[in-house]
């Protein structure tokens, strides 16, 4: 029988602040920097409303995932795992095959290529894929390390692009960008004519973490010490001088008292004020004025439609309207938030992928503790030499694989969606299930991504 404890005391806003920083950035270098930006550069400012639907959509999603791990104190995939076992290789599959193309640091290493003049920008990639291996390796625990680099790359890059924003944007832009949001492009509704509903659709799922990303939310506020997560334990660093580096992957319950649900709304008032500032504000305001920028300095540029050009487009362009250095800095800026989106999309998966795989070792071997660091490392520099290999071969184009991976990403939301509403409705007691509005919401979004996917592949094939 599993132990029970009291639900936690929640803690101040200020030591709350965190885990929605990293998910938040790992949505900075796909959909931000890259995807949004890349359709306004070519079709305008009128898709804006897609990137504010997408990121609404993902707050009430993150929202459930966190729902479980603050009630039970474990991670969504442990729970999954206890209702419908096969879905831990569903998880892993999907996860590899939606993550496991480096196209983010590809883009991170095409973009720092052009600031040194340098064509061939493979070898930066792999320098970058290395340095990730270390920065994840080093540290006293591998959350505390994350958070401290998402909250350091966050707190510069969205300021100084908001600064740029401002300061090049005219009354016209700033008018188009507020029709953008109602839906109204240069003479369409919604969806200009000729884009590609692969692209839309990526840039859509990529409005925040994308895919299983959103999962590991469930990791990371248990790390953090939200609720039930209070007891749990976290992965210790590659390095660490710790003896015993086995850890529980099971929550701790909570009796359901009067006190014990008081608290859960306490924690789920602040939670839900936490993730939304930091989350869906905070990610709104970055993803609007990186399409503004995209806009103001590289609309209707003819290679804009190759690659990732239109971001060498903008740094040009900067340049040329206010001094050339300021151009470097932003395309050095934009390298560094693309480098810590990968490091933190490499900790994300690899998490996903050690978890399942250890739940599936705890099962098979009828054990309750395991080494879940040396499974979870074992992923990041399995990942860290797939990438090395594609780029190696040459297969590295930044654009494509980040496209390829996101349409992948869109169906695994569809399906885990299900799975989440399933666990909370059948795990948590009745008195800390999500009530009917937010059923609806979620029921909502599932039936959009379920369609959105269908669409793709009837465009595709």
């Amino acid at each position: 029988m599993k132990e029970v404890k009291l639900f936690p005391e929640p803690i101040s806003l200020k030591k709350l602040i965190g885990p929605s920083f990293v998910i938040l950035a790992l949505g900075l270098g796909s959909g931000e920097v890259i995807l949004w930006p890349y359709l306004t550069a070519n079709y305008g400012l009128g898709i804006a409303w897609g990137a504010i639907l997408g990121i609404t959509f993902q707050y009430f999603m993150n929202m459930e995932i966190e729902r479980y791990a603050l009630v039970k104190g474990e991670s969504v995939f442990v729970g999954i795992y206890k209702l419908f076992k096969p879905a831990i290789y569903w998880f892993i599959i999907s996860t590899f095959v939606g993550f496991g193309l480096p196209g983010i640091v590809a883009a991170s290493a095409k973009v720092m290529a052009s600031v040194l003049h340098l064509e061939n920008f493979k070898w930066i990639a792999i320098l970058f894929l290395l340095i990730i291996g270390l920065i994840l390796s080093l540290g006293k625990t591998v959350y505390e390390t994350l958070e401290r680099v998402t909250k350091f790359v966050i707190s510069i890059g969205v300021p100084f692009i908001f600064l740029l924003a401002v300061f090049l944007a005219t009354k016209t832009d700033w008018s188009l960008l507020f029709q953008g949001i109602i839906g109204k492009g240069d003479g369409f509704w919604f969806l200009p004519e000729g884009i590609s509903i692969a692209t839309f659709l990526a840039a859509f799922a990529y409005s925040g973490a994308g895919g299983n990303l959103n999962l590991t939310q469930s990791i990371y506020i248990k790390e953090k010490g939200y609720g039930m997560g209070f007891y749990s334990q976290k992965i210790s660093s590659l390095f660490s001088k710790e003896k015993d580096n086995e850890i529980v992957l099971d929550g701790v319950e909570c009796a359901a008292t009067k006190e014990d649900v008081s608290r859960f709304k306490k924690w789920w008032r602040l939670v839900g004020f936490e993730h939304a500032f930091v989350f869906w504000f905070l990610g709104i305001i970055s993803m609007a004025f990186l399409m503004l920028l995209s806009y103001t300095t590289t609309y209707g540029l003819t290679s804009n439609a190759e690659g990732i050009n239109f971001i060498i487009n903008e740094g040009i362009v900067i340049g040329q309207m206010i001094f050339p250095s300021i151009g470097v800095l932003f395309l050095v800026v934009i390298s560094i938030m693309l480098f810590q989106t990968q490091l933190g999309v490499m900790d994300s998966t690899s998490r996903i992928m050690a978890e399942n795989l250890a739940i599936r070792r705890l099962h098979g071997q009828k054990k309750e503790k395991i080494n879940l660091s040396k499974i979870y490392y074992s992923f990041v520099w399995a990942q860290i030499g797939f990438g090395i290999i594609l780029f190696l071969f040459d297969i590295y184009e930044p654009k494509t694989l980040i496209i390829l991976g996101a349409v992948i990403n869109a169906f695994a939301m569809f399906v885990h969606l299900a799975l989440v509403f399933w666990l909370n409705h059948k795990s948590l007691p009745k008195v800390f299930r999500p009530s009917w509005m937010r059923k609806i919401i979620i029921f909502i979004i599932f039936i959009f991504f379920g369609v959105f996917s269908l669409v793709v592949l009837w465009d595709k094939f």
